[in-house]
Parts: C-alpha cells; sequence; structure tokens
C-alpha cells in the first residue's frame, strides 16, 4: 500500500494521497455517527467555530472537536493499524495520536478554509515529525471542497499567519506570499487518506455541490516531537483513554 514512489511523494511535495486504506461501509458507519453527534452538538451551540450558515440562513454542523474523546468508534478508527502502518513508514518512525477533528462541510454552503500551515498552530518541532491523516469520509473533488496543496511549501519557513476579520477561529498568511501557481488539488475517493507535513500550506474552498465533504483530520508525531505551546501537553498518546483503548485492540 506504501511504495518507495509514493513516500518520495510526499517528501517532495508535502502531501500524497493513498486510496483504498478503509472500505466504504466503514467510513460510511463513522460518518453517520459524526452526523448524529454533530447534530445534537449543534443544538447546544451558537458558536460559529462549529456552525456553517448558508446565504438563507440555514444551518448545519461545521466541525466535531477532539471526536476521539467522544465515541469509542472514532477511537477505534482512529487507531486502525492500516492507518498506523502508513504513517510510519511516511515518517520512518512510530506515529502518536496528537488530536484530530470531524469536518463536516455540508452541501450547498459547507464554508473555506483560508490557506494555512498546521504548524502555525501547533508549533512543534522538528516539524519533519509531525503529519496530519486527513480522512475522506465522502469521495471528494473539486466541487465539494477537496484539499488544495502548495506543492513544496513544507520545505519554506512558518509564514507569518494574522487574524482574519470576522472569522475568529481562522488566521492566514498574506495573500501575496502564497504561490498559487504550485497550487496542486487533493482528489481522493471515499476511504482514502490524504496525508501532509506539518508546514505544507492548504486551504479548502466552499461545498458547491450537493453532496456532504466528510473528512476525519488525525494529527500525529513521533516521539521526539516538542512543543512551543501546550498542543503535546492534551496529546492523546499521553491520555489514560488512549492506553485503555490500546488495550482493547
Amino acid at each position: 500500500m506504501v511504495s518507495q514512489e509514493l513516500i518520495d511523494r510526499y517528501w517532495a511535495k508535502g502531501w500524497v494521497v493513498i486510496e483504498d486504506v478503509y472500505k466504504s461501509a466503514e467510513v460510511e458507519r463513522i460518518a453517520q455517527i459524526a452526523l448524529a453527534i454533530s447534530q445534537e452538538e449543534l443544538k447546544d451551540s451558537s458558536s460559529s467555530y462549529k456552525v456553517d450558515r448558508s446565504e438563507a440562513g440555514e444551518v448545519a454542523p461545521r466541525k466535531i472537536d477532539r471526536p476521539f474523546e467522544k465515541s469509542e468508534d472514532f477511537r477505534r478508527f482512529v487507531l486502525d493499524e492500516r492507518l498506523a502502518t502508513i504513517i510510519g513508514k511516511l515518517l520512518g518512525d512510530r506515529p502518536l495520536p496528537v488530536t484530530d477533528q470531524i469536518f463536516m462541510k455540508p452541501p450547498r454552503f459547507g464554508s473555506a478554509k483560508p490557506y494555512h500551515q498546521d504548524n502555525a498552530y501547533f508549533k512543534c518541532s522538528p516539524a519533519d515529525g509531525v503529519i496530519t491523516a486527513w480522512i475522506a469520509l465522502d469521495d471528494v473533488d473539486e466541487e465539494n471542497g477537496c484539499l488544495r496543496y502548495i506543492d513544496g511549501s513544507h520545505k519554506g519557513p512558518i509564514l507569518p499567519h494574522e487574524p482574519i476579520p470576522d472569522e475568529p477561529h481562522n488566521k492566514a498568511p498574506a495573500p501575496h506570499l502564497i504561490d498559487l501557481n504550485k497550487e496542486s488539488l487533493a482528489i481522493v475517493c471515499k476511504g482514502g487518506v490524504v496525508f501532509h507535513h506539518s508546514q505544507t500550506l492548504h486551504t479548502s474552498h466552499r461545498n458547491e455541490s450537493d453532496r456532504w465533504r466528510r473528512a476525519y483530520a488525525t494529527h500525529w508525531a513521533t516521539a521526539e516531537v516538542t512543543s512551543e505551546n501546550d498542543t503535546l501537553d492534551k496529546a492523546y498518546y499521553k491520555t489514560a483513554l488512549y492506553k485503555e483503548q490500546l488495550a482493547r485492540v
């Protein structure tokens, strides 16, 4: 499943798509659980961070924070040996789970996410030891808001990220710092996974389709990684919940 060609592509571009990591039925089950949980959270939250609003005023769930803590089904899904094996081959070391989110991006008005680098938030080093595994819970293409990457941007520095007006949960580099001539689209089928380096610039556009674009984003680090902030203080691999789940596998 992980050829040397794919490993080389990851390190050259800062990202790679690997299809058929999970079966379609597996991810559909996770997507349905996520939808049920997000609908419940929607009833209790007016935060724009967790909801998307259409021009007509419709409201739909935007994301679930730290789903690993909310369901054993999610924990089993994230800690699946198929995923861990691929990440280990890409990094050349054992991966440890740090945090996660599920992004919902509902039909017709799932909002855009501006260009950013994960490590602008994580502040981890060495950056090469931190990776995101973005699991597609639906078929994902240009129309419904696939990830877009700036090829090779992981080889450069962390760019200054400034707050975006009226979007308190978003920060982004100035547009002139982003070379869109190097932009590539990460088209991926349901059950496939997009892996990207912690410093690779990435974005996703609004969902313009009549389909969901749900994805389970998991973030991993190797044991030698440290952080300037509390990213690793809250890492899953340091929790009793993680150890309990491993004991059940």
